[in-house]
């Protein structure tokens, strides 16, 4: 059930994402709002997108939270990696994001103080624009 509903997810993700899912959902509402005359611009007529939109609202709010909980969880993996496999790393770095805010701020100082303790590199003498 996990495996499906995640490739569902991450396919509709994916599609929502799409120049042309954004053009069929201005087709939508560009029909809906020439359609009012017609229905006199009613409460049904209203009601209509209204309750269409929410509907849509809320079902991709989970879809897109799995496909970012996803997404999430394999960049760490990888970076995970990266630290785990370089030479010299900080090992402690590893799964730092499953440690409290306290913890990551205490990292993010003592990374702070590193840098600004660190001879001047070619990088840090010329930033890159942007």
């Amino acid at each position: 059930m996990s495996k499906s509903f995640g490739r569902i997810a991450h396919n509709i993700s994916n599609a929502a994402g799409r120049p042309f899912a954004f053009a069929t959902a201005g087709v939508v509402v560009l029909v809906w709002a020439v359609s009012g005359p017609l229905f006199q611009f009613s409460d049904t007529w209203q009601l209509v997108i209204n309750t269409g939109t929410t509907i849509v609202t809320f079902l991709m709010v989970f879809l897109i939270q799995n496909a970012q909980n996803r997404d999430t969880a394999a960049l760490h993996l990888k970076m995970d990696e990266l630290i785990r496999a370089t030479e010299g790393a900080k090992n402690t770095l590893i799964a730092l994001e499953q440690q409290g805010e306290e913890e990551i701020a205490m990292v993010k100082q003592e990374i702070a103080e590193a840098v600004a303790d660190a001879p001047p590199t070619p990088a840090r003498l010329h930033p890159s624009p942007g």
